[in-house]
């Protein structure tokens, strides 16, 4: 009797475990198997087949989407209100085209978060580094410094010098930390905690996202036990 793939409805070689056009795998009954006799666990194979990753392809993958979205999630880009969005849909889209071309056709949960974990570390250091580079260009070659004290000398003078008293701080501490702050290792130190959140966010946003698109991928692709 002819075997038809659930998903394309084409002719599936008898015996085959996957359907040649697809990719989908097929589910292989025998009479061996129908009378209790024992035979190799197709399915489990297909389990551990979809918690492994093909390294070369994902990194490939990865790497061309995930730079350029860290350049439109750095500080200074206009699409940085968006960034974690962006990471996210990220994540999710190497997933999606990591698994175009794989058999079996579907990812493990776990296998989709690693891949967005390393997107999440290659989006993420080049956000922080196309960050640190318009920073020093803005300050350096178009003299644009002064724009980045005064939101700065703003921010520490008004909003945390009255957040800090309203927590009960008292004044001479409020004054050192301060004048600490406004310094220059200060304003170094603040630069590079907002660069270092940034890259963390990305990193969990990138896990999310390619972790939810193999979750919905699997569950369109993977033929049930």
């Amino acid at each position: 009797m002819e075997i038809t793939c659930n998903r394309c409805h084409q002719a599936v070689p008898a015996g085959s475990c996957y359907c040649p056009v697809c990719g989908l795998p097929q589910l292989v009954y025998s009479a061996e198997n129908a009378a209790g006799q024992d035979q190799p666990d197709k399915w489990n194979e297909m389990v551990r087949d979809a918690g492994s990753i093909d390294w070369k392809p994902a990194l490939r993958y990865a790497s061309a989407l995930a730079i350029p979205a860290g350049v439109l999630c750095s500080l200074l880009s206009p699409l940085n209100i968006l960034a974690l969005l962006v990471m996210a849909a990220t994540g999710a889209w190497v997933v999606a085209l990591y698994m175009r071309n794989r058999r079996p056709s579907w990812l493990t949960l776990g296998a989709g978060a690693r891949i967005g974990l390393v997107t999440g570390i290659l989006g993420g250091w080049t956000a922080a580094a196309a960050s640190g580079v318009a920073l020093y260009a803005a300050r350096y070659w178009f003299h644009s410094g002064k724009i980045f004290d005064d939101f700065w000398n703003t921010l520490v003078n008004q909003q945390m010098a009255q957040q800090w008293a309203s927590m009960g701080i008292d004044a001479q501490t409020i004054t050192l930390t301060r004048s600490w702050m406004l310094s220059p290792e200060g304003r170094a130190g603040g630069v590079l905690c907002a660069l270092s959140f940034l890259v963390a966010a990305l990193m969990v946003f990138a896990v999310a996202g390619a972790a939810l698109s193999a979750r919905i991928l699997a569950r369109t692709r993977r033929p049930q036990s």
